[in-house]
Formats: C-alpha cells, structure tokens, sequence
C-alpha cells in the first residue's frame, strides 16, 4: 500500500503561511502540518488547527529563529547576545560541532515548545525540526525519546529519496548554485540519518519509510510535483512542503523562501495533484498511520 503524508512547515510563523496551509488541506494535497510553538502567528494557527480536525500537525521543533520560549539564562550558545536564536542553522551546527551546545539547553527548550502545544489544547501527532535541526546527532536523541515520553507517533527522518534531479536542474538554470548546495544539505542529511537509526530503535519510535523535499525546497511546482507523486513506493512516505502568501509578517522573517511559498500552494492545490493520487493509488495520511501499523 502507498502511503503519504504531505507536510506543510511553519504553520504559525505568519498568518499568510497559517492560511496557506489550511488552504492547501482543504482544496488540495496537503494532509498534515509542523507548528512553530514560538511563532509570531502561533495563536491564530491553534485556531486554525481546531477548525480542521483531519489535519494532523506535529511540533517544528526550532533553534534558529525567534526568541526562546524556555528560560534564556539556562539556553547558553543556543542564543546570541540578544537573547534570540542565531537566526540560521550553520552557526548553530557550528557551535555544536565545537561542543558548546548543552544537550540539557536543548531537552529543556524543546520540552517548552511541546508543551506550548500541549497547553494549548492539542495532542500533536510527531516532531520534525525547522531546517532540519533535530537531524544533528545529540539533537535528535534527545528529539526521539521526547516523542516516546509524549507518546507521539513518529519521528520526521531526513534522508531524502532523490527524483529527477536533472528535471529540476534544467527547470532552473538560474538558480543552479542553490540546487547543488541543496542537494549537498540532502547528503549531509543522509548521513545523519545513518547515524541516527540507533536512537530511534532505543526510543522505539517509528519514522517514514521515505521522505521527499530536500532539493525541491523552492522549486516545487506542478511538474516536481507530479515527478514525486509518480515515483512514491509501497509504504509510508512524506513529502515536505512550504506554502504560504506572502505578507508583512512573512516578508520580516529571516527565510529565503517568501514567493517561492505561493508556487508551492499552487501546486498543492491544482486538480491535477488529486488525479495523480488516484492513479498512482497513493493514499494520503498523517503520521498517525504510523502508529497504525505498529498495532497491526
């Protein structure tokens, strides 16, 4: 059986990104959501997720953007002199890489942004990390056995199933450079993976058999799209997205995906995504499906 989760991140970050996404579910693809517990539009996609009950959402655990929710004092190199995040994640694997990043800072803001969640009425269905934070070894640790404690039913695994990189590559020839250093984040991200099996079989949480999306960050338009659609296999995939419409809030985040959000809606919502589905007998879940199969 074909399964797929379509993923939208950073529900929360804008209300433009919040009704993007709701957009998406309701008129096209889009079956599951990550929210970011510190964003600017966090209250109105609590909203937003209570309205849609079919929407399966999960925590986008973040270090990168945005002010902590957990005591500043206590967080140490995950934070600079203002008291924010870093803004992006190479400094922040920079300093972990350097060992100056306490896994106890991380269990302790991660555990607040659960809960805010939590708190809020909802029981998410997994955690996923925003640019892929929770994949750097220590991080991930400590990411698998949050979601075994909170008893969640996955983990989001980064390790990308590559589709027709040349169709990408020669769709966008004048945004190669970024191609190529995607591509090279997917391999990185592979071999995080590799590293990474063994705290998900120690926490005995359950992650996607395939996942989609590294490369195509940006540039997944109908025709990527269709490419992955026509390549998932037997079993649980997931396809990470990012729609939205661009506004002020969105515009004042430090993220390189602004326009690029409202090609991917477009995208989720064409008729012909819905068709696909059906001709290649995928069904669309949310990470629930995971613990689904565990019982069977």
């Amino acid at each position: 059986m074909k399964q797929l989760i379509v993923n939208g991140d950073d529900f929360g970050m804008a209300p433009g990104v919040n009704r993007a996404i709701v957009q998406a579910h309701r008129e096209g693809i889009l079956s599951s959501t990550s929210l970011l517990a510190n964003g600017a539009a966090f209250e109105e996609a609590v909203t937003a997720a209570r309205e849609n009950p079919r929407l399966g959402f999960g925590v986008h655990l973040n270090l990168t953007q945005g002010r902590p929710l957990s005591d500043p004092g206590a967080l140490g190199a995950l934070l600079d002199d203002r008291g924010e995040f870093l803004g992006h994640a190479e400094p922040l694997y920079l300093r972990m890489v350097l060992g100056r990043v306490a896994e106890s800072a991380v269990e302790q803001e991660f555990r607040a942004q659960i809960e805010r969640v939590r708190d809020a009425g909802l029981q998410p269905t997994h955690l996923d990390g925003h640019q892929h934070v929770h994949m750097w070894p220590p991080v991930f640790r400590v990411t698998a056995r949050l979601a075994a404690e909170y008893g969640l039913a996955g983990v989001r695994s980064s390790r990308e199933r590559r589709v027709d990189f040349h169709g990408l590559w020669r769709r966008n020839t004048g945004f190669r450079g970024t191609i190529l250093q995607q591509a090279g984040v997917g391999l990185g991200l592979a071999f995080l993976t590799a590293i990474s099996r063994a705290a998900l079989a120690e926490a005995g949480v359950a992650t996607p058999d395939y996942f989609y999306g590294v490369s195509a960050t940006g540039f997944l338009n109908r025709q990527t799209l269709e490419d992955i659609l026509r390549d998932v296999p037997d079993g649980v995939s997931e396809l990470m997205a990012h729609p939205g419409y661009v506004d002020a809030v969105l515009e004042g985040v430090e993220t390189r995906l602004v326009a690029q959000r409202e090609q991917e809606l477009d995208a989720l919502t064409c008729p012909r995504a819905r068709i696909l589905l059906e001709e290649m007998g995928i069904q669309l879940v949310t990470y629930r499906a995971l613990q689904a199969r565990r019982k069977e």
